[in-house]
């Protein structure tokens, strides 16, 4: 096995029961030996915790939010640092995604070498250094299509000299497309007069560098403020300036460029699309969302955001349904109203709420009582679970069934995800490069 046969599209990784889900004691097996052994996270066969992926859940997602975005003329590069998944990545693109967005460029590389070749990188590089770095992977990759955020003219002096040096290097290099970013509260210039000083900037480098400037982008999930009508005035006064903006740069570019138009879209992409699909339909100017969460989905933030879209009326046609679960076992029953399950911060994250218990297992059968138990902490492997006396009892040995919420931080303390099919059976290895 090569070190890149994922990412080529062969992984066929040996797994053993040093792996979180593999059975332990069994003997080791390739990956695409574990389909069809019929192994099930609920009935005691498989080493828990472990995190999981409902398939089909997963695709419903993706061809909801496909199929909205068509409707409204609309694009995506679903943002590959949720999972950091090449098999997603692909997978997403299959159901008609645009392309993909990476955080850096080492998740840059970890896709360019598994194929996806249309990336946007929704950050800063930094100065020289960072320049230099990407160009030096881009060097190796001159068919990719690459667009970059930028909000300084020492960031776009840096990386314009730096495509220029690797050119000389290697010959050819892949165009770079430069997306200013206008932000709030994270990176990105603060105003539309900054903003133009820096078009004005782009417009100044020479012409045979491969540096051109290629649009607008912003990420509207920054926008915070003390409750909801606040925020919703925040992110829609953002997206009129991102509307200015672009506005600003084609009257820069001229007409016959074609142009993008970025912005986050897992939580607000109803005004996204509101205040920023006009554009999409004036021709030349394609209106590319970012999400990555919501083909997840889950029983926390974005579940309730959901909720919120469907209040004011921008939700598609079509729900969304939860497609990722942890599963760990009752280990012990110390006090009568206390359950302790094997289910720690190394395996589960809490920064946007704890697990919820969503079905409880025993001997690989669904019992009641779910409902009535509530995860309050989590130490480094355990997890401690408020028991309900008015419900079934948990008992030694029972599965419990967890959603998440927040899929980016739980998806990242997991080298493998089992990707379930009907009944919950293993159907599917999916490697994580988290790195």
């Amino acid at each position: 096995m090569t070190a890149n046969s994922e990412m080529a599209g062969t992984w066929d990784e040996w797994l053993d029961d040093r792996m979180r889900g593999f059975p332990t004691g069994h003997d080791p097996l390739p990956a695409h030996a574990v389909a069809g052994r019929a192994w099930r996270p609920q009935d005691g066969r498989m080493a828990l915790p472990l995190l999981s992926l409902d398939l089909d859940a997963f695709d419903h997602n993706a061809a909801v939010m496909m199929g909205h975005l068509a409707d409204r003329g609309a694009l995506i590069a679903p943002h590959a640092k949720t999972p950091m998944s090449v098999t997603l990545s692909r997978r997403l693109l299959a159901a008609g995604a645009w392309g993909a967005t990476v955080a850096d460029a080492r998740q840059a590389s970890v896709l360019l070498e598994g194929g996806v070749s249309r990336l946007v990188l929704a950050n800063q590089v930094g100065g020289r250094g960072g320049a230099d770095r990407l160009a030096a992977l881009m060097g190796h990759h001159p068919l990719a299509e690459l667009f970059v955020f930028v909000d300084s003219r020492a960031g776009v002096a840096a990386l314009a000299d730096a495509w220029r040096a690797e050119a000389q290097r290697v010959g050819v290099m892949p165009s770079l497309g430069l997306l200013i970013e206008l932000g709030t509260d994270r990176a990105g210039v603060r105003s539309l007069k900054e903003a133009q000083a820096l078009i004005d900037g782009i417009a100044d480098l020479p012409d045979d560098g491969g540096v051109t400037l290629a649009g607008v982008a912003t990420y509207e999930g920054a926008v915070t403020a003390p409750d909801y009508e606040q925020t919703l005035h925040g992110v829609d006064t953002l997206l009129n300036d991102v509307a200015d903006l672009h506005q600003r740069v084609r009257a820069s570019v001229g007409p016959a460029r074609p142009l993008i138009v970025s912005a986050g879209g897992s939580v607000w992409f109803d005004r996204v699309l509101d205040h920023l699909g006009p554009l999409a339909r004036q021709g030349r100017t394609r209106l590319v969302l970012r999400s990555g969460a919501l083909f997840f989905h889950d029983d926390g933030v974005y579940g309730d955001a959901m909720d919120a879209m469907t209040a004011r009326g921008g939700h598609p046609q079509g729900e969304f349904r939860p497609a990722l679960r942890l599963w760990a076992e009752v280990l012990s029953r110390p006090e009568p109203d206390l359950a302790i399950v094997g289910l720690g911060m190394r395996d589960a994250a809490s920064d946007r709420g704890l697990p919820a218990a969503r079905q409880l297992w025993r001997d690989g059968s669904v019992i009641d009582g779910a409902e009535r138990l509530t995860l309050v902490k989590l130490n480094d492997q355990h997890g401690f679970v408020r028991v309900d006396p008015a419900g079934a009892i948990p008992e030694i040995g029972d599965v419990v069934e967890f959603g998440i919420s927040h899929p980016c931080t739980n998806l990242d303390r997991h080298r493998l995800i089992w990707g379930l099919g009907p009944d919950h059976v293993v159907r599917e290895i999916l490697p994580t490069s988290f790195g």
